[in-house]
């Protein structure tokens, strides 16, 4: 789907407040509501916006630290050893990479011994996994919030 400067000004204000009402992106781009709500409807449609998410504080739901493990894979066993990583509840993103890793997870645990236990417990052993390594986040300076448009 090919964006115009249109589409471009509604997910803007969309990806700032995915909360505006039509009403109120149609008044700051000049626009009727009919046609932001058509607009909308078709980037959903082509898969452009692809959610509406709140964004929570990880530590307010007792996640006091977060990291980022690299694995590297064993050949042939990589679909499985990714599916097991997508279903636990910790694994915020998975990315497949080059270099040194073969994946990318981040993830959120409430303390120490409980990124531990799930390095350990739920990653380290898993069958695909040759080789990991954790890297704990100390802090964050920055985190977009959305992707530039």
């Amino acid at each position: 789907m090919e964006l115009d400067d249109t589409d471009r000004q509604i997910l803007r204000i969309l990806q700032e407040d995915a909360r505006t009402p039509f009403s109120e992106v149609a008044r700051r781009i000049d626009m009727s509501s009919a046609t932001v709500h058509d607009r909308v409807n078709r980037m959903e449609d082509a898969g452009v916006i692809e959610g509406y998410h709140a964004n929570v504080d990880a530590r307010a739901l007792g996640y006091g630290v977060s990291a980022f493990v690299g694995l590297r894979t064993e050949q042939g066993r990589e679909e499985e050893a990714l599916a097991h990583l997508a279903g636990l509840p910790e694994v915020q993103e998975v990315h497949l990479t080059t270099g040194q890793w073969d994946v990318m997870v981040r993830l959120h645990a409430e303390d120490t011994d409980a990124l531990r236990d799930l390095m350990f417990d739920h990653i380290a052993d898993t069958e695909g996994f040759t080789r990991s390594q954790t890297m704990v986040v100390l802090g964050t300076d920055y985190e977009a919030e959305g992707l530039p448009i």
